[in-house]
Formats: C-alpha cells, sequence, structure tokens
C-alpha cells in the first residue's frame, strides 16, 4: 500500500504545482491587461490569441487537476477496499485501471482535435477541452 501512498502524494504535488501555475497565469494576464489598457494599447488578432492561449492553458491544468482528483478518490476507495476484502480490492483496481485507460483515451483524443484547430481560421470550431 506504501506505493499507493506515494502515488496519491506524487499526485498532490502535480495538482499543487498546477494550481499555483493556473494563478500565475491569472495574475500574469491580470498585468497584461492593465499594461495594454493604461497605453491605450489596440491589439491585433494574433496577440489577441496569444491571450486567449493563456486562458486555454488554466483550463487545461484545472481539467488536469479533475482528473488527478478522480484518480485520488479511486486510490481512496481502493484502499478501504483493500482493507475489508482483498477481493473487492482487486475489482476496484480493475475498475480503476478501465477508468484510467478510457480517461487517458478521451484525453489524447481532445488533445488531438485540440491541436488540430491551433491557427484554424473556422471561427465556429468549439474547443472541447481535456
Amino acid at each position: 500500500m506504501n506505493m499507493l501512498s506515494s502515488i496519491n502524494e506524487l499526485l498532490a504535488h502535480i495538482k499543487q504545482v498546477e494550481e499555483e501555475t493556473i494563478q500565475m497565469s491569472q495574475d500574469s494576464m491580470l498585468m497584461l491587461s492593465a499594461f495594454i489598457e493604461k497605453n491605450a494599447i489596440e491589439l491585433d488578432e494574433s496577440a489577441a490569441k496569444g491571450l486567449q492561449y493563456q486562458d486555454i492553458i488554466s483550463q487545461q491544468l484545472t481539467a488536469t487537476i479533475e482528473a488527478i482528483d478522480s484518480v485520488q478518490k479511486a486510490i481512496k476507495i481502493f484502499e478501504n477496499a483493500y482493507d475489508s476484502d482483498e477481493k473487492i480490492a482487486s475489482d476496484s483496481i480493475e475498475k480503476l485501471h478501465i477508468k484510467l485507460s478510457s480517461t487517458l483515451q478521451t484525453a489524447k483524443d481532445r488533445r488531438d482535435a485540440f491541436s488540430g484547430k491551433l491557427g484554424s481560421e473556422d471561427e465556429t470550431d468549439e474547443i472541447e477541452f481535456f
């Protein structure tokens, strides 16, 4: 069970770093917006898109934080099940494997779809995150 505790600690660390990165990104956006407004700078399409990407990055990090929360919850359920019944624990780890595999595939599919839309001029496309 020490392995699961180590995984959980690593996930908690990654989550904390992502939360701090989101906060830095938001602070950066506020500083840039204030500078742009103070200096009455008009952004061209490229600069506006660059600022939009910063928001997209924060949204992607938020989605990974939600995935981490889900994995941590599954680990906790597994640990509790293992303590009471090894059969239940075995079933739980199989369910966790299936869920993680599905989550990974969804994340890869959405990333591929998002990557294909970068620089695309079609404004009707919607971007799915994570």
